[in-house]
């Protein structure tokens, strides 16, 4: 197996084989991430390389891998006709895996359009994570995420009628203090929208290298505390209607959310509320993301 720069996964990705496709991130101007800001550029590996990984893994894991995450960042952007030899060599592989699965954010979904992703479908691919994290235009262009909030929704919608699963992360805290209730409220109205299938919850958390944490040390972006992002949580439960499996899966969130909308939104407003009768100081301390 061949590793090159950082590579991350999704925390529901944990007992995943990680088999490296791509290397950095085509986009890479996120104004919060330091992932790849230091490289590797990003570049996509030729399919015989990744084919020759999956059969080294087969020969060391055999029958135990039940999922497979293909990193790095923006898989979804290599070509479809590569993905596509490594997602058919992947089934054939390892036909006991359930899931295969990528990142890929917005604007890749709206470059492969529907067609492709109907290719990379039928070839295998089950699941994409897509960082939405907020539905705010001006924080969406705040943060230089690369898509609008309709181009977020219409990449959802694509997902949707490709049939492939759509698991959206949303950052809580992303629009400061002053934004709380008006990012909670529009990134609401475009998931119901998106109707994906599981909505993942992080906290913002500043990082080291980044442009957003710049902002935080000169006083420009004014972070939100444990209560302020509490009652934004509050707020983005509240007002979804999308039938989806709310996850808050991250060591940055201040509570741990779990269950399905609309059924279980009684239960974690009322969550939520005991958790904003805590003191502040009883919840985790400010840090600066070294990873």
């Amino acid at each position: 197996m061949r590793y090159e720069g950082p590579i991350y996964r999704p925390p529901s990705e944990a007992d995943s084989l990680l088999v490296q496709v791509t290397t950095g991130c085509p986009h890479n101007r996120c104004s919060f991430c330091m992932v790849y800001k230091k490289g590797p550029y990003y570049r996509v590996r030729p399919a015989t390389e990744v084919i020759e990984d999956l059969e080294t893994a087969r020969a060391q894991f055999g029958s135990q891998v039940r999922t497979i995450f293909f990193p790095a960042g923006n898989t979804l952007a290599a070509p479809t006709k590569t993905l596509e030899a490594i997602l058919v060599a992947a089934r054939r592989l390892f036909p006991e895996a359930y899931r295969l699965t990528v990142y890929g954010s917005a604007r890749y979904i709206l470059d492969k359009g529907e067609v492709d992703l109907r290719r990379l479908a039928q070839a295998g691919l089950n699941r994409v994570h897509v960082g939405l994290e907020s539905g705010h235009d001006g924080i969406l262009a705040a943060i230089r995420k690369g898509a609008d909030r309709s181009e977020q929704i219409r990449a959802g919608r694509m997902l949707k009628e490709a049939g492939v699963e759509n698991s959206t992360y949303v950052m809580l805290g992303i629009g400061g203090q002053g934004l709380s209730s008006s990012h909670a409220l529009e990134t609401a109205a475009a998931l119901n929208d998106i109707e994906p299938d599981y909505v993942r919850l992080r906290t913002f958390v500043p990082k080291e290298g980044t442009p957003l944490l710049r902002k935080v040390q000169t006083g420009e972006f004014i972070m939100a505390g444990p209560h302020t992002i509490l009652g934004e949580t509050r707020i983005l439960v509240e007002n979804m209607r999308a039938a989806v499996r709310l996850r808050s899966d991250h060591y940055t969130n201040y509570i741990n959310l779990s269950g399905e909308l609309p059924h279980d939104k009684d239960r974690m407003l009322a969550c939520i509320d005991d958790a904003l009768k805590r003191p502040e100081s009883t919840f985790r301390p400010f840090f600066i993301g070294r990873e």
